[in-house]
């Protein structure tokens, strides 16, 4: 099952969807709120269904203008993760030099502690077909697919969404102390289109992510990769994002990128990104400049 927020005439209801797309809506807007009365409760989503009598709308699935999963407050997120991340980022580096025999990415990839950044308040993030904007101050932009964490109480992951890490390579390239430009910026980040319950999938290194970078009708990127290509678990990216930190639940986490574009490309306005898993769902956003 997933948890999906919809807009409905003038409001926003919440549903789950099943495996086959039926929508079953649900009187719990909050996230948060509804896993917990399922925790509390001992039920499994299905179960919930069926004690409440609810029943799929008619309304299909395809035909639903989807918002925000959740109204997270603050968006966290990882670096330097997966192996292909550390390469593009020794590479935007040291482009045009020498590359060291050791760079800090290549220590902070192997160190004990991961690389945990802020990227992003709930005023900066955009859900489902909203639009991102790219810097006017960069001239080598690209998404970041990355599995998002939603985290509960203590260190409780309680649900799994899809999230784009948007990313100035030139930026960062320039100078590692520039990264909260290089990552923060208005609409510079957007998760959804769901968020997958973690009752729903026994093994969360087994979801698959594919991008897919659309410049008019021309399918200009693609790739794809499986979370279990991760160096690190899920649970450590988390302990070291709380470890003596205020995180209120519903805070989101995104674990990094195993996809990268090739080196010449970068994001114009116009272009549509979409980031898919076959169990979560496609987050589609268009480009433009602010």
């Amino acid at each position: 099952m997933k948890f999906i927020r919809y807009q409905n005439e003038n409001h926003i209801q919440a549903a789950l969807v099943s495996d086959s797309n039926e929508v079953f809506p649900v009187p719990y807007d909050d996230y948060v709120e509804f896993y917990y009365v399922l925790k509390n409760e001992g039920l499994t989503a299905q179960q919930y269904l069926d004690t409440h009598n609810i029943s799929p709308q008619s309304t299909p699935f395809d035909s639903l203008k989807l918002a925000l999963p959740i109204e997270s407050e603050e968006i966290w997120a990882s670096g330097v993760t997966y192996l292909k991340s550390k390469e593009a980022r020794n590479y935007e580096a040291t482009l045009g030099e020498e590359k060291p025999a050791e760079t800090y990415y290549d220590k902070v990839y192997d160190a004990e502690r991961p690389e945990i950044f802020f990227k992003s308040t709930l005023r900066r993030l955009v859900g489902p077909k909203d639009i991102l904007y790219i810097r006017n101050d960069s001239k080598w932009q690209i998404p970041e697919p990355e599995l998002t964490l939603i985290i509960g109480q203590g260190e409780e992951i309680i649900g799994y969404t899809l999230g784009n890490d948007m990313s100035c390579r030139d930026i960062e390239g320039e100078n590692p102390l520039y990264l909260p430009q290089a990552k923060i910026w208005k609409n510079s980040c957007s998760i959804g289109p769901a968020i997958l319950l973690p009752e729903s999938i026994s093994n969360p290194y087994d979801i698959d992510i594919t991008c897919k970078i659309y410049r008019g009708e021309e399918l200009m990127f693609e790739g794809t990769a499986f979370v279990n290509q991760l160096k690190r678990k899920l649970d450590e990216l988390v302990h070291y994002l709380v470890y003596e930190n205020d995180i209120l639940p519903g805070t989101a986490l995104m674990t990094g990128t195993c996809i990268v574009p090739p080196n010449n490309f970068t994001l114009e306005k116009g272009d549509s990104i979409e980031i898919s898993s076959e169990r979560i769902g496609v987050l589609q956003n268009s480009i433009t400049r602010n």
